[in-house]
């Protein structure tokens, strides 16, 4: 046995994630006796044990867990493939979009880049149309593994290049934003270390993955929360040299010394054949041969 139906797979997870039949059930709208059998017949197939029942509940074996993990990849990339085929078959329908990309960025990203991208871009013969997908903190990664996007302009060392391909277009430095009638507003520049801890002002936290790193800082959910955040008083971020286009007049940003560059990178996944897709990968190329940024 060496395939596995997605529909097995939905059911696994829901139980893997529930760990309670009845709740697992539920949530899938069926009947408990076919989801048992249904587990049940899948670990015979597998020849082996993905769950652990006693009269305490339900736990994950360790073939399980793998289990788990590798099914919620799996359904991911199948919705992916669903999402992405409907996106391209668009084109063949009546009035449907021509060759149409969906392309992640993050909301406070350089405006001049992209702009200057899509334009070169729509000058190009039998150019897509591009869908400009502004999205949050660090969640270009998933939006591109999800199929919600085709491409993105990611930005390390802050976004994981892992499982995509990519070109370096750009690098720039980074500078700590800060209150304007901050002391530390008046330097010409500054350290890492001293941001790091700053009494009162502490530096705000960004999320990985849905989750935050322990700290004093608050918990930054969109670039306009941090923006006030910092006029308030209350934080200080870095952040690339860039930024400073969307600062208000009660922000200040001081370049960082020893702060590593930020990267702009065009990313895709792996595996895109897609003609409209390389054609925008061309053109950021071209525009951005990459003599200015680190590889």
């Amino acid at each position: 046995m060496d395939t596995l139906e997605t529909r097995e797979l939905r059911y696994f997870v829901a139980v893997a994630e529930e760990l309670h039949f009845g709740r697992a059930a539920e949530r899938l709208g069926m009947a408990q006796p076919p989801l048992s059998r249904a587990i049940q017949q899948l670990e015979r197939r597998l020849g082996v044990c993905l769950l652990e029942r006693n009269r305490r509940g339900v736990g994950l074996t360790g073939a399980g867990e793998v289990l788990l993990q590798e099914s919620r990849a799996a359904l991911d990339a199948a919705a992916a493939a669903v999402r992405r085929t409907r996106r391209a078959g668009g084109a063949d329908s009546p009035g449907g979009p021509r060759g149409r990309l969906v392309l992640a960025v993050k909301a406070a990203a350089s405006h001049a880049l992209l702009r200057k991208l899509l334009d070169a871009y729509a000058a190009e013969p039998d150019s897509a149309e591009i869908e400009v997908l502004p999205c949050g903190i660090r969640e270009q990664e998933e939006l591109l593994r999800d199929g919600r996007a085709d491409v993105a302009l990611m930005h390390t060392p802050w976004n994981s290049l892992a499982g995509f391909d990519s070109e370096a277009l750009v690098a720039e430095g980074q500078v700590a934003v800060l209150p304007a009638g901050h002391p530390l507003a008046a330097r010409e520049t500054l350290s890492l270390a001293d941001v790091r801890d700053v009494p009162g002002l502490p530096l705000a936290r960004w999320p990985t993955r849905g989750t935050y790193a322990p700290g004093p800082g608050p918990e930054i959910h969109n670039q306009t929360q941090l923006a006030q955040l910092i006029a308030l008083g209350r934080t200080v971020a870095v952040a690339p040299d860039s930024a400073r286009s969307w600062l208000w007049a009660e922000h200040a940003a001081v370049p960082l010394a020893d702060a590593p560059p930020v990267v702009t990178h065009i990313a895709w996944p792996a595996h895109s054949r897609s003609l409209a897709l390389a054609g925008l990968v061309n053109t950021a190329a071209r525009l951005w041969p990459g003599q200015n940024a680190e590889r």
